[in-house]
């Protein structure tokens, strides 16, 4: 369960330097842990990919169709060297933690309310639950991965 900072950093560094804060980081990486625990690239039982376990018709195409993201999308796609289609993101985002790394991050712009701050776990849990919509949902986990995700991001 080793979480891929390098890869957040370099995705981050694509991206608009205003998307690199605290908060985005903190919950990037308890929103990857509650998702995959960094250990599963593709769902076990489910359609999702990419440690942050996108799905083609959610999360993907959501960040490709959105207008604060699309823009952002291509330019992390071009950078990629994937296709700017919903299909060709899907694929990669289970070899490629950088490209996931970014569409979670993009998944978090899409919102128009600011990230919660870093330190602020139950408003986080409810900025996830209304982003990803996760199916069975595990609130008795988060807390714990929340507060590994700040020792994790302070080390940053």
């Amino acid at each position: 369960m080793t979480v891929p900072n390098a890869a957040i950093s370099e995705a981050l560094s694509l991206l608009p330097p205003r998307l690199d804060t605290p908060a985005a980081r903190v919950t990037m990486v308890a929103i990857g842990l509650q998702e995959s625990r960094f250990l599963y690239r593709r769902q076990l039982r489910g359609p999702a990919r990419g440690f942050w376990q996108f799905e083609r018709g959610g999360g993907v195409i959501g960040v490709l169709s959105h207008p604060a993201s699309r823009p952002l999308a291509a330019v992390l796609c071009a950078d990629r060297q994937v296709d700017y289609t919903s299909a060709a993101v899907y694929e990669r985002l289970e070899h490629d933690d950088v490209l996931a790394a970014g569409f979670a991050r993009l998944l978090l712009w899409t919102d128009r309310r600011p990230i919660p701050p870093a330190g602020a776990s139950e408003a986080a849990w409810s900025y996830y639950l209304d982003l990803w919509r996760p199916g069975k949902p595990h609130p008795q986990t988060w807390p714990g991965l929340y507060a590994r995700a700040l020792v994790e991001t302070e080390e940053q």
